[in-house]
């Protein structure tokens, strides 16, 4: 095998860049990449490991021997190695054996800018390329019109290992059948986007993705990159944008991972109190370090540029912001403003979130933050940190509360759903039934609901048909679009044989039909971030535990009357105050007997009638279902 050849793809503005944490291109230049140099093939290898004291590639072409292909330190004081290595090929298996100069300390490890990774628990790294030809250009052109904040935007969260499996050997589908049978089974529903779970590469399948090894790298529990990108290819040939689940909030401590990678803190934030999770036993990124900023944003962007991600959610932001986040007196250090504050952590969001709105068009960020942490959904421009959307936690725990009681005791805690409109517009909210609320003991979204099948059933479209009508975007687990009864196992498939049962089949069919209302009727969207798209007609029923209210979209024709009945009583000759004469026609209703519901509903348009009401000038009298959700429309 040839030796280690001189050679760089850095210039001295890129060392300068990345000196400054403003290369957010890192991953064209760090890592292993396919070239050749005077007609000759091979693969230039560079690492960063400042403390290192010799590094070695070791790989499946010089049988793992440390010291037959060292590489050299650049002369810059950037703690760069690199060379170049004629004749290896794709395919390649490789890792970096790193001697410190801390004590002697020897680590191997995998390439932090990998594209391609050894099927766990194997652990090397695989020389790969990027190339694909897409085909999706005219979703690319035109994904502004499907992303912005005043579109429709209903996301279906996914496990890849859980969705479906194959066979009785239980075996996972692979990139490829995903790419037919999840973006037909998508299409069909009528979600706009589907969220992954993260598809990076990770080691250990009970964290789910989120304790991540290779940052750059598909998982190749499926298959390799380019079968991804086939699979991103064609949910975008379907009309369906992707967003990528994103964790730079902690990273594990296995050997061959980021931790000590040359035999320092390279990554993690050398403070104990700033650089390890004591939640998740995990370590945590050094935010206030130049090089390890250029790490995350360049991680951000490949995704949006070699995969064509259209948003990424970055995951456990509250644990990022706050320096006594699951920490006891004593185990925290207050910022130099005495406050509980990251402020490390905070300038890197803001960075993080005007480099991917300054680069590409049509995205979106949305943060998992689960405090009221102010302006996270506004831009830095004005002091926020600058993400498109947040989850709206609140509004999550809230009405999961509500309705797990009993009907008789919901009059009493009719504030648990009305509270959530006293703040709705003081950030862009995504309403999130996520994994996370179908785990660990909480039982399913449809197991949480009171009563026997049928009231369960009942409660549990209610529930959907009252989110997709609140205001904000929507996300919803998989399983829970057709009720799943039994807690998400990762381990194995979905329940998919339920939808052989009326019910089932029915909840999956009201969360079509809510989806296609949400997409066809533009007072859903057009203004669900603000104050003008939202009127009560009346909140304080609380002894029939009913409420109404109006949504708005930029033209008057198209509003929309909702009607909500969170108890099994018919509410026959209901009234409520309209704004306006005209006939009133029912244009959903999650009672529907296409639902498996009781078929209780209002037919043909009804006639307003110029009696006072509500505080209006006109009023109806409405048939409401038992448990359920009308929506209207005026003419």
């Amino acid at each position: 095998m040839s030796k280690v050849i001189t050679h760089s793809l850095f210039t001295d503005f890129d060392i300068d860049l990345f000196k400054a944490g403003k290369h957010y291109r890192l991953y064209e230049k760090l890592g292993a990449h396919l070239i050749e140099i005077d007609g000759v093939k091979g693969v230039y290898f560079a690492v960063w490991a400042p403390t290192a004291h010799s590094v070695s590639v070791v790989g499946d072409f010089n049988y793992w021997t440390q010291g037959e292909h060292l590489l050299q330190v650049r002369w810059d004081s950037s703690g760069i190695w690199e060379g170049f290595i004629p004749l290896i090929e794709k395919g390649a298996t490789y890792k970096y054996k790193i001697q410190s100069n801390n004590d002697g300390i020897v680590t191997e490890k995998a390439d932090p800018f990998a594209f391609y990774c050894e099927q766990p628990p194997n652990t090397a790294s695989i020389v790969w390329d990027l190339d694909h030809k897409w085909s999706d250009s005219k979703w690319m052109k035109s994904r502004q019109d499907h992303n912005g904040l005043d579109k429709p935007y209903s996301v279906y969260e996914v496990h890849l290992g859980s969705w479906k499996r194959h066979g009785e050997e239980n075996r996972f589908l692979t990139y490829l059948e995903f790419a037919e049978d999840l973006v037909a089974y998508v299409k069909e529903t009528g979600f706009t986007h589907v969220e992954f779970m993260p598809i990076m590469e990770y080691p250990y399948d009970p964290s789910w993705g989120y304790q991540l090894v290779g940052y750059f790298a598909p998982t190749s529990r499926f298959g390799n990159p380019q079968e991804f990108m086939m699979l991103v290819d064609k949910l975008h040939q379907a009309g369906i944008g992707v967003i990528l689940d994103w964790v730079p909030s902690h990273f594990p401590d296995d050997a061959h991972g980021l931790g000590f990678f040359d035999g320092s803190n390279l990554f993690e934030h050398p403070d104990r109190r700033k650089g390890y999770h004591p939640d998740w036993k995990s370590l945590v990124f050094n935010y206030g370090r130049n090089e390890v900023r250029s790490f995350l944003i360049s991680n951000a962007l490949f995704w949006l540029q070699h995969y064509h991600a259209d948003g990424l959610r970055v995951d456990a932001v509250a644990s990022m912001l706050y320096l006594d986040y699951s920490r006891k007196d004593g185990e925290w250090e207050p910022n130099i403003y005495g406050g509980r504050e990251n402020l490390d952590t905070i300038s890197f969001l803001k960075e993080f979130n005007e480099a991917v709105y300054l680069n590409y068009e049509g995205v979106q960020t949305i943060a998992e933050e689960s405090t009221s942490f102010p302006m996270v959904s506004r831009p830095t421009s004005v002091g926020g940190l600058g993400f498109g959307m947040k989850w709206m936690m609140g509004w999550m725990h809230d009405t999961l509360e509500y309705f797990q009681k009993d009907t008789v005791y919901r009059k009493y805690h009719q504030n648990e759903l009305t509270f959530s409109m006293t703040y709705t517009f003081s950030e862009n909210f995504m309403l999130p039934l996520s994994h996370d609320e179908v785990v660990y003991g909480k039982k399913s979204i449809a197991g949480r609901m009171p009563g026997d099948e049928w009231q369960k059933f009942a409660n549990l479209r209610l529930l959907y048909g009252y989110m997709f009508t609140h205001p904000g975007t929507k996300l919803l687990f998989m399983g829970s679009e057709f009720g799943q009864s039994g807690e998400w196992n990762f381990e194995s498939s979905l329940d998919w044989h339920l939808l052989q049962f009326p019910f089932h089949e029915g909840v999956k069919k009201l969360i079509t039909d809510l989806n296609a209302l949400y997409k066809s009727e533009p007072a859903l969207y057009e203004k669900q971030f603000s104050p003008e798209g939202f009127e009560w007609i009346n909140y304080s029923d609380h002894q029939n535990a009913v409420f109404s209210f109006i949504r708005k979209g930029n033209k008057p024709k198209d509003d929309l009357i909702i009607v909500c009945n969170f108890t099994q009583v018919v509410r026959p000759n209901y009234r409520i105050g309209l704004p306006k004469k005209g006939k009133l026609k029912e244009i959903f209703n999650s009672d529907a007997t296409i639902y498996a519901g009781s078929g209780v509903g209002n037919t043909g348009k009804l006639a307003i009638e110029s009696s006072p009401y509500d505080g209006r000038d006109y009023s109806i009298e409405l048939l409401l279902a038992p448990l359920s959700v009308n929506v209207f429309k005026i003419s």
